[in-house]
């Protein structure tokens, strides 16, 4: 076979790589908020506490940094939405309804949402003990807060989730606005709140980030990213768009950080018609009103 011919081949497996992500995904051609509405803002927190970082044995001196976010920084986030009468929804895995239960039930009773954000933050391989790990991290989180979550931050399977009567997932990043989303058989639909790391705390504020080394550090000041932040609200804005803002309580639980924020939704709180919705109420929104499309010859 000749040079030619093995590229042609490549870029022949590509574009049917290509063509076959973009059956997968259904977006909202004729997209619309309520009435009064110019856009949402998702204002969402992932309660992990570095346990994904106690699973890689990473040093005490990083993994303290999740103490604190248990300890100080979900109580801080918590007194920021209400300050502002946000409705949040903070992603928590089952696991932390073991280390840090007042702080689950105090989200609940502030009336946020708690969702999936898998048992210890990680997926299974083995698909039996995934569907173990959504029951187990659900049932916890039921106990605590009296309700079942139907929305999840994580890798799991759409198959799975949608089992336990799952109605969202806030994990991929096709789209600016929220869309739909089936598996690689085309099958199990399930809609996607996407957010981007670019509105996401963790990128701008962390000292070694997953064992990063120094040159790879960042620890950014709070008001750039606010700035930043603001730019991406108001573009969105102006075109009747979405965004999902990413905190975690050992990140933005920081004072200075909490003030930044401050700041940040006073700005946005400006602006009539910004609508602060839970992802479960914006996703009830969609399927009520955009639901996923019937596939072809079903």
């Amino acid at each position: 076979m000749t040079t030619t011919d093995q590229l042609t081949q490549e870029i022949e497996a590509l574009e049917a790589a290509a063509t076959a992500a973009q059956a997968r995904h259904e977006y909202i051609d004729d997209f619309a908020y309520p009435p009064g509405v110019q856009m949402a803002v998702n204002f969402t927190a992932d309660f992990d506490a570095m346990l994904l970082r106690r699973l890689l044995e990473e040093p005490p001196m990083q993994l303290s940094q999740g103490e604190f976010g248990g300890r100080v920084g979900i109580w801080r986030l918590i007194e920021l939405f209400n300050s502002h009468d946000i409705t949040a929804t903070v992603f928590t895995p089952g696991r932390i309804c073991e280390l840090y239960p007042k702080a689950v039930t105090a989200i609940a009773k502030a009336g946020h949402e708690v969702a999936d954000h898998m048992w210890e933050h990680q997926v299974p391989k083995d698909l039996q003990l995934e569907a173990d790990h959504i029951r187990k991290a659900s049932d916890a989180l039921e106990k605590l807060t009296g309700k079942r979550p139907v929305g999840s931050r994580s890798w799991h399977s759409a198959s799975l989730l949608l089992e336990e009567e799952f109605i969202y997932n806030s994990h991929g990043m096709a789209h600016h606005l929220p869309y739909y989303i089936r598996d690689r058989d085309g099958e199990n639909c399930l809609l996607n709140l996407p957010f981007h790391y670019a509105i996401d705390d963790a990128m701008f504020f962390s000292f070694a980030w997953l064992g990063s080394d120094n040159p790879a550090q960042r620890i950014t000041e709070p008001d750039r990213v606010m700035e930043m932040w603001w730019d991406a609200f108001i573009q969105q804005y102006r075109q009747g768009g979405y965004l999902n803002v990413v905190l975690h309580p050992f990140v933005s639980g920081r004072a200075m950080r909490i003030e930044a924020l401050d700041r940040l939704i006073s700005r946005m709180k400006a602006l009539p018609g910004v609508w602060f919705p839970s992802c479960e109420e914006l996703a009830r929104h969609c399927l009520a009103n955009h639901p996923p499309k019937p596939r072809s010859g079903v």
